[in-house]
């Protein structure tokens, strides 16, 4: 079974950026799909982004499109979310899951987000006004 650990996570005020990264255990060319989500106390999950391991494609959730990037390094077994014009509506923990690439349309778009896994322990993000 994949292993994930996320990181990077912190306290920023609107229009900061944060960097966060998901060191996955194992080739992760071999994943299939990597996706962020990110949820509040009694709130559903709500995807972030995605991207296809294998030929790098990406998808995004509505709120965060043109804001956040989600690119990985190979080498380095590492999923980053860089997000950029942070605002206090970010403010969520995040996770890092991983799951299965569909056939036709974008292999890893995020709906629905459960049918990714439950992710790591989540890095914590919090955009203050």
């Amino acid at each position: 079974q994949v292993q994930v650990v996320e990181s990077g996570g912190g306290s920023v005020q609107a229009g900061g950026s944060l960097r966060l990264s998901c060191l996955i255990s194992g080739d992760i060319i071999t994943v299939g799909c990597v996706a962020w989500y990110r949820q509040t106390p009694g709130k559903e999950r709500e995807g972030v982004a995605s991207i296809y391991t294998l030929g790098q494609a990406t998808s995004y959730g509505h709120s965060v499109r043109g804001r956040f990037t989600i690119s990985q390094d190979t080498d380095r077994h590492t999923v980053f979310l860089q997000m950029d014009d942070l605002k206090p509506e970010d403010t969520a923990t995040y996770y890092c899951a991983t799951g299965q690439p569909l056939v036709g349309g974008a292999p890893c778009r995020l709906q629905p987000i459960s049918r990714f896994d439950s992710g790591g322990q989540g890095a914590q993000v919090t955009v203050s006004s």
